[in-house]
């Protein structure tokens, strides 16, 4: 009886209990994973267990290598985060059976009028219910703390270290514990009391536990917020720039508009007197003029037309063939301020991009887009060297933050020496 007990707790259950950590483990990270990976992940802890001695801690560690390993091989998570995680599950895991389990150690003194094997089958059955308060805990935490896609990789130590520290305290604690529990074995001089202290250690740790994930779900919070504040303030400072250069054309526009009587005056009389040399010579100069007043790129935003322009007007002078069949409807359903972060971001990323390309590919930047319905597709198209991964830096960061916010979408895409970005906008999302 003795030996199927012990099989049932240490492999039966033991395996459940791996399972239902790898499994809360993959939701932690958003990460979703076949059925016979977790099959695998078991077989895997059950083969490491048998080969090496038997411990808490032993355990503890395998448990904690293989959700690290799975977590980058087959989530495809970075470092830092899986061990993270990791080390929160499993965390989470002992406190949940060091909870149970030292309320069982205060139970059991009253228990010594009851038949013993009968007892020592309800608190082994008992015991297990440590695993439903690791599911419960697992599911608060994935609910208010699971992994944040902007997550900061320098902050990550902040939070593990506190959680391996309640680890390694509790388990200095439990073997502290189960020293003595060995003496008294010999000595009859066990104190039960202990365990009402270690129960509500447990419990603290378990408080501190949510706590820190508290503090870290804070801190991300806060460095989003600087994130979103850094794209207002260079959504002001966009803005502000092209809207200038918009008033400056308006003036511009406004005086030639004042003049243009004078000057048809002046071109009629020229006819008139049968000057007519002179008079096409007057009309050049007038094209010249209104030639500084036109937007070289017309999509039907003003705004737009002033950013395209000089963003394209730049490429051009470093012998850039550039192209704008994009035609924005008026009014914009999508704000000014948010086409500009996209198109900036975007052309000046593409021209860093054309710059660097070898002088015997051909150079090109093509601004293209469309609406269907509530859809506003925008496509830029640009030539690169072709080489290497593209890395979402500052200027991808904020297009996307802008897509996100209109609920949208950005994808990039790479072929030879093509580079393509698509930016996708819900218009409803704002209106």
């Amino acid at each position: 009886m003795a030996d199927y007990m012990d099989f049932f707790n240490r492999d039966i259950m033991g395996s459940v209990q791996v399972l239902t950590g790898c499994y809360y483990f993959t939701k932690l990270l958003q990460k979703k994973s076949k059925p016979y990976v977790y099959v695998l992940f078991v077989i895997a802890w059950l083969a490491v267990t048998k080969m090496i001695p038997s411990g808490r801690i032993t355990e503890f560690l395998v448990f904690t290598a293989l959700l690290v390993t799975s977590g980058i091989l087959i989530c495809r998570a970075d470092l830092k985060s899986a061990v993270l995680y990791a080390a929160l599950t499993v965390e989470v895991m002992q406190l949940s059976y060091g909870i149970v389990n030292d309320l069982i150690g205060i139970l059991y003194p009253h228990m010594f009028s009851f038949d013993q094997k009968i007892v020592g089958i309800v608190f082994a059955v008992f015991g297990n219910i440590a695993l439903l308060l690791a599911v419960f805990c697992y599911r608060a935490i994935c609910r208010c703390f699971s992994y944040y896609e902007m997550i900061e990789k320098k902050y990550v130590l902040t939070v593990l270290i506190p959680i391996l520290m309640i680890f390694l305290m509790g388990e200095y604690i439990n073997y502290s514990m189960m020293y003595e529990l060995h003496f008294a074995d010999n000595t009859g001089m066990f104190d039960y009391r202990n365990h009402y202290l270690m129960f509500v250690i447990q419990l603290f740790g378990m408080a501190s536990l949510f706590c820190i994930m508290s503090a870290y779900k804070k801190l991300l919070q806060n460095f989003r917020l600087r994130t979103e504040l850094s794209l207002l303030e260079q959504e002001e400072h966009s803005l502000n720039r092209y809207v200038e250069e918009a008033k400056a054309h308006y003036e511009e526009t406004k005086s030639f508009r004042h003049d243009i009587k004078n000057h048809l005056t002046v071109v009629k009389e020229l006819l008139q007197s049968g000057k007519t040399g002179q008079a096409l010579c007057y009309i050049t100069d007038m094209e010249g003029m209104t030639g500084g007043m036109s937007f070289p790129c017309a999509t039907n935003n003003p705004v737009v037309d002033i950013l395209i322009g000089n963003k394209l007007g730049m490429a051009k002078g470093m012998g850039m063939e550039v192209s704008c069949p994009l035609i924005l409807p008026y009014p914009c359903p999508v704000r000014d301020i948010d086409l500009c972060i996209i198109l900036s971001n975007a052309l000046d990323n593409a021209i860093h991009a054309c710059r660097n390309t070898d002088d015997g590919v051909e150079k090109y930047i093509r601004v293209s887009g469309h609406m269907q319905g509530d859809f506003m597709l925008l496509e830029i198209e640009n030539s690169f060297e072709g080489k290497g991964l593209i890395r979402q830096g500052t200027g991808l960061s904020n297009i996307k933050a802008v897509a996100e916010k209109y609920q949208g979408t950005m994808r990039v895409k790479t072929q030879g020496t093509v580079f393509t970005l698509n930016v996708l906008l819900i218009t409803t999302a704002h209106s």
